[in-house]
């Protein structure tokens, strides 16, 4: 498995990064199959530097705030106005409930106007879903709007991906034996006291600690207006090994 870091701006695009995105690949022997998880501010532009936009083969939304859904109003785009026509098939987009509807609001169109580019299917917690090579199974986590984290699996590699979150319980479930976790350290410690929205970099330490099994810790989704090394530092005081920092174009092979 192959994962590339397209964007990981926490809650708006910055002068580095776009908004969150994360482009995951994986061969089944025949082909390479890629999935987008995530599509925030910015993000459909740098993704292009990474695949041709017909090869994306689903987009899958870890919840519907504009910095983690927004971009795929330009996919809409990509996909019913090319000049050579539209697309005969439909991308599959697999988001939280009413992700038709929301997405068609976003742009103005009428009812579910997109769903003749998009095939949208609703995800649940807890219920594994399959593209290509990828078993992608989404979690419930703690965020003020239905929101789930991504635990994605092919070839014995295992993905976890928290999206936005605070502490929980089930982010246990969501991290253990992660050969990569990428956690959410939006909120600095001393700083942003509000509950039940995003993790620091303390709270994604404990987390992958209780969790048992993670490999490479990276923390990602910070705001422009945060110092990294602040959010670095809390983490490494709880994870035992090295704190890594996303940045749009690494890339990391499972």
């Amino acid at each position: 498995m192959k994962v590339t870091v397209v964007g990981c701006s926490g809650s708006f695009a910055g002068p580095d990064s776009p908004a969150s995105c994360y482009l995951v690949q994986a061969s089944d022997g025949v082909r390479t199959w890629s999935v987008a998880l995530d599509l925030g501010n910015g993000a459909l532009g740098v993704l292009q530097r990474h695949l041709a936009l017909e090869e994306l083969d689903a987009v899958v939304f870890t919840h519907l705030h504009p910095d983690h859904c927004v971009d795929l109003c330009g996919l809409y785009v990509t996909r019913r106005y090319r000049p050579e026509g539209p697309y005969a098939d439909r991308l599959p987009v697999f988001g939280p409930v009413r992700t038709a509807e929301r997405m068609a609001r976003i742009y103005g169109l009428p009812g579910d106007g997109m769903e003749g580019e998009f095939d949208f299917r609703t995800i649940t917690d807890r219920s594994p879903f399959t593209v290509g090579p990828l078993l992608i199974t989404p979690v419930r986590v703690n965020h003020p709007v239905e929101a789930y984290g991504f635990r994605v699996e092919a070839g014995g590699a295992i993905l976890a991906y928290t999206g936005d979150t605070d502490s929980d319980p089930a982010l246990s479930d969501l991290l253990r034996d992660a050969d990569l976790a990428l956690l959410d350290s939006a909120f600095i410690d001393g700083r942003d006291e509000a509950k039940d929205i995003h993790l620091s970099g303390r709270r994604a330490a404990e987390a992958a600690v209780a969790a048992g099994g993670v490999g490479r810790f990276v923390l990602t989704h910070i705001p422009p207006w945060n110092d990294p090394e602040v959010c670095r530092a809390q983490a490494a005081a709880v994870w035992p090994g090295e704190v890594e920092l996303a940045a749009s174009g690494a890339v990391y092979h499972l």
